[in-house]
């Protein structure tokens, strides 16, 4: 009973104090939103802007005027429709995309037809593909299904293969990171772990429906595989399986070497929480699992791949990338040969203090991990020599994510000295259950009194 009552006085109160800053964070993505059309000279982002500032104000007034708890439910599913179903099937069925959605249809293509995914002599930037091997995978549907018919109109694109490998490992992060809990535990601890799941599905869904995911996925989509495979890497970290985190880890590295840095954040957590052992297995089958995914197009083409994939993203290719936010980086490198120096530089500099802080204090869980990753690849974002706003949406997703998972320290423990020992069982809870517990506790102590 006096557990039911702090409950129901804690949702009351959390109610009247996020009354106001639904429809106010609402009212903002749709500004965000609706300044598309106006200022953005691509096509894409301007049928998106529309769209998804309808979404996005019907969400705010909806979050206003509708009683909890649908003034809650109801307004995500309005910011989906708007920011994410309508856009999306509109760009899919007119055949409206960004170039990378051209660019992985093409590398598929030709990784079906030749073995690699690079043209030998690219002369517009078109016809480069500035990705590693492991991203023609996901244009190869559009090879396999052609040009014509419904299927290949619907199934074909790879923006819609981007978005299912995304979401596809966000719904596994959360299952893995679930494992690791013990069986049974009392009927409190059971509903707070449904309210767990509840609220992360709830928190996914809004973060999917913000512009930070909505635009990516809608308009292009080629950063979401990545992200959620780091995700799901960490997540098998926590769960301490290193293989199968290897293994995710290298489907991650062998669609763009801006996944690399995740290796090492991964490792280190591994080794803090189980030991030296696992985490060598995690990164040998992480280097491995690359190797093997990414050697047979650079053995067949290595000249191209230098060239379209190094070379032309950091800005030192034959022709200027695309990628011109006015982020540092790229600002330094406009200044000629020794800003392009100062930038990288600097971008040394700061990948060996994140590399020095995973010696020196190693992530303990999934937060740490996530953090740490977000910092390093933003360090990177921000000072590479080409770079755009956009890339910024992957350390949001791993801040967001590892703290929405509900995931707890590192769950395997590992004994023995110089050998791979005895894994004992975790009896670790997540802080969502040492809080329903202590409230147990609490409610326990009140009876008695």
């Amino acid at each position: 009973m006096i557990t039911w009552r702090v409950e129901h006085e804690n949702s009351r109160s959390g109610a009247r104090g996020a009354s106001w800053w639904w429809p106010v964070g609402w009212l903002l993505a749709a500004g965000w939103a609706a300044a598309f059309p106006l200022v953005s000279d691509v096509g894409t982002h301007r049928v998106w802007g529309v769209c998804a500032a309808l979404g996005y104000t019907a969400a705010a007034v909806a979050a206003r005027v509708l009683p909890r708890p649908r003034a809650v439910r109801v307004p995500v599913v309005l910011a989906l429709a708007g920011a994410v179903v309508l856009p999306l099937l509109l760009l899919v069925l007119t055949g409206q995309a960004q170039s990378e959605v051209d660019v992985i249809e093409r590398s598929g293509r030709l990784l079906y037809a030749t073995g690699t995914p690079y043209l030998d002599a690219p002369r517009r930037v078109e016809e480069y593909t500035p990705y590693l091997p492991g991203m023609a995978l996901l244009g190869m549907p559009r090879a396999l299904l052609g040009e014509q018919g419904w299927a290949a109109r619907y199934f074909g694109d790879a923006r819609v293969w981007c978005a299912a490998v995304f979401l596809a490992c966000l719904v596994a992060s959360r299952v893995v990171v679930r494992q690791r809990r013990r069986p049974g535990g009392s009927a409190h601890v059971r509903s707070h772990v449904r309210v767990g799941e509840a609220r992360f599905a709830a928190v996914t869904a809004v973060l999917i429906a913000s512009p930070v995911v909505a635009l990516p996925l809608c308009v292009s989509g080629v950063d979401l595989p990545l992200a959620g495979l780091c995700v799901l890497a960490i997540a098998f970290a926590v769960r301490g399986r290193p293989v199968a985190a290897g293994l995710v880890l290298a489907a991650a590295c062998s669609l763009k070497w801006t996944a690399w840095p995740a290796i090492p954040v991964v490792v280190a957590l591994l080794g803090c929480a189980c030991g030296a052992r696992p985490a060598l297995r995690c990164a040998g089958t992480a280097i491995a699992g690359t190797a093997l995914l990414v050697l047979p197009s650079a053995l067949l083409s290595p000249g191209p791949m230098v060239e379209q994939v190094l070379a032309f993203p950091t800005g030192r290719g034959e022709l200027a990338t695309p990628a011109t936010s006015p982020l540092p980086g790229r600002l330094l490198a406009e200044q000629g040969a020794t800003g392009w120096a100062v930038a990288v530089t600097l971008l040394l500099c700061g990948a060996s203090a994140v590399g020095l802080s995973l010696v020196l204090r190693p992530p303990r869980d999934a937060v740490g991990a996530a953090d740490r990753l977000a910092v390093g690849l933003s360090i990177a974002f921000l000072l590479a020599p080409a770079g755009r706003f956009g890339y910024l949406a992957l350390p949001v997703l791993l801040v967001v994510w590892a703290r929405s998972v509900g995931a707890g320290s590192a769950g395997a423990r590992w004994s023995g000295t110089g050998s791979v020992g005895t894994r004992s069982v975790d009896t670790e809870s997540t802080p969502q259950d040492r809080d329903a517990e202590a409230q147990l506790a609490t409610a326990g102590a009140g009876r008695r009194s």
